[in-house]
């Protein structure tokens, strides 16, 4: 959806948080798409003890908002992935290549002291050029 205010196109706000604290998931703005970081919170709110399927569900999410502001996952061309435990860097790799290899995009993980939630083993964000891919 267009902001009439800043022609930036949004998905829209998924919690009251995202009101309250004036951020966005995902954000357009010309022919680039930026997602911020997302845990792998299933549908239902809950968390695979895995790290692999936390990977895999942060990337289902983001490649869902991408798709929302008109991009694929071969547009995407920056990855950035955060673990809590370096030992889930293949696992997490292993989402990271099923989901969006064929893309070759940039990528980036590193192992980091927490995150904002004792059952988050993952973070990741990314960001696709609209037409760029494949």
């Amino acid at each position: 959806m267009a902001d009439p205010a800043d022609g930036r196109q949004r998905i829209p706000p998924l919690s009251p948080f995202e009101e309250q604290a004036k951020f966005t998931r995902a954000i357009r703005v010309g022919d680039r798409i930026i997602v911020s970081g997302n845990v792998g919170a299933e549908a239902d709110g809950s968390f695979s003890p895995d790290a692999g399927r936390q990977a895999e569900r942060c990337f289902e999410q983001i490649l869902d908002y991408i798709g929302q502001l008109g991009g694929h996952s071969g547009d995407v061309v920056r990855v950035r992935m955060f673990v809590t435990d370096i030992k889930d860097a293949e696992a997490v790799t292993a989402a990271f290549t099923k989901s969006v290899g064929h893309a070759r995009p940039t990528g980036t993980l590193v192992a980091v002291a927490a995150l904002a939630g004792p059952a988050f083993k993952v973070e990741i964000e990314a960001e696709a050029i609209v037409g760029s891919g494949q």
